[in-house]
């Protein structure tokens, strides 16, 4: 085996295998989602998130969506209190919800021109 490709091989099962130092791991949390003015969503969810502080949302039950179509919501820090909301669908496709700010009155949320997502 070349040595490019045993490297290749090992960082892949790194990868693979037990989270990396730094990175958090799935955890329960009490989510609420608001999108186009309604509860979208209002309950347990698990949330999993990274240093930089993005993070993406998910049913508890891994066989049912988050809400509607929606399997994970995924919230990017693009600069300090600012990031970019996306929606994976079930079909595998993944929206663009737009830009949002992080809430001056609640720290756990994140508002967009029409959606506003909280993680507790």
């Amino acid at each position: 085996m070349s040595r490019i490709a045993l490297g290749a091989s090992i960082a892949l099962a790194l990868v693979a295998g037990a989270p990396s130092e730094g990175l958090t791991k799935e955890k329960l949390a009490y989510c609420r989602i608001e999108s186009g003015g309604s509860r979208a969503f209002n309950g347990k969810c698990l949330f999993d998130g990274s240093p930089d502080g993005s993070f993406h949302l998910g049913n508890v039950d891994p066989d049912k969506p988050l809400f509607g179509e929606i399997e994970l919501v995924n919230v990017v820090i693009i600069s300090p209190g600012f990031a970019q909301v996306r929606g994976l669908t079930k079909a595998g496709i993944n929206s663009m919800w737009g830009e949002a700010h992080r809430s001056a009155s609640d720290r756990a949320c994140w508002e967009g021109s029409d959606f506003r997502i909280c993680a507790y």
